[in-house]
């Protein structure tokens, strides 16, 4: 751990405990949010637990920042509690777009196939892989999809292990950035995706373990109208890049992955090309300008 790291953690023993930007972005991101479920009148059936679960964020936040920082599972779990919101943040957006109804979120995914038609000459999600199928590339491609698990919580996790603290959040906040923003754009113009407006592709390459495996998972968890941009992409790209700030080697190693995810995404079906794209700058963005700096706590205590 370098000094400036040292003197801001024992810094943050001593005084009043402080909000960091990753803090600041998740109750700014679940205020919206809680205003959105308040303008469109309630999501009939839910509303009353989601409320509750953003209330209980507050509750939350307030017993991290009181935690003993000399602990390290205390303060393991102040650095990277972000990343462990994700799948309920997540499953939060399939409600929330549902709200719309389906035939309005399928309205807009005519919209985007419009753009896609536009800018590529037809709709590469789905001809892709049916004019170029290949059960090498369908088998790798679908693997790199699930690539995104690991690059997004393996480099914050390898950097606090080694004890860079500061720098773990810092990559951790670039990451939340480009979440957010997917995630708003979610809410406020749901699209389905090509995993939900075309049928599958059949065949061995759709038979490969790792196809089978990634449909697995959607079926399990996947929300509706969580496509453009592509969190997926984003999110990679913001961790990746944001590691170069921190960890160029492991940045380094995460690039061919982070390539073939973003490509597989379009070739398994799984995303629009547009969305991809988005999602590439989205990625870029947040990563370059979220993943730089030392991740001090900014804000004030609570």
């Amino acid at each position: 751990m370098d000094l400036s790291e040292g003197k801001e953690e024992g810094g943050g023993r001593k005084g009043a405990p402080l909000l960091y930007p990753a803090d600041w972005l998740i109750a700014v991101y679940l205020l919206f949010v809680t205003v959105v479920i308040v303008v469109r009148g309630g999501i009939e059936g839910h509303d009353g637990w989601l409320m509750a679960a953003h209330g209980l964020f507050g509750v939350l936040l307030v017993l991290l920042t009181r935690l003993s920082l000399a602990d390290r599972f205390g303060q393991f779990l102040r650095d990277l509690y972000p990343l462990l919101l994700l799948l309920g943040f997540y499953a939060e957006i399939g409600v929330l777009s549902e709200a719309f109804g389906r035939d309005a979120i399928f309205a807009h995914d005519v919209v985007v196939q419009g753009w896609e038609a536009a800018i590529f000459g037809g709709q590469p999600s789905y001809d892709w892989i049916r004019r170029s199928p290949s059960l090498f590339w369908s088998g790798l491609l679908h693997l790199a999809y699930s690539f995104y698990y690991i690059i997004v919580f393996l480099g914050p996790l390898l950097l606090w292990l080694r004890g860079r603290h500061a720098a773990a959040r810092q990559v951790v906040f670039a990451t939340m950035v480009a979440f957010v923003v997917c995630y708003v754009v979610f809410i406020l113009y749901p699209v389905a995706g090509p995993n939900y407006m075309f049928e599958h592709p059949t065949g061995p390459v759709r038979e490969v373990w790792s196809a089978r495996l990634v449909y697995r998972v959607l079926e399990g968890g996947s929300s509706v109208g969580a496509a453009f941009p592509s969190s997926h992409v984003a999110a990679t790209v913001a961790a990746t890049v944001a590691l170069w700030h921190q960890w160029r080697a492991l940045s380094v190693a995460f690039v061919i992955p982070a390539i073939l995810l973003v490509v597989g995404t379009v070739y398994c079906q799984m995303h629009y090309g547009v969305d991809a794209g988005s999602g590439l700058l989205v990625g870029v963005v947040a990563g370059w300008f979220g993943g730089r700096g030392e991740g001090s706590p900014k804000g004030l205590s609570i």
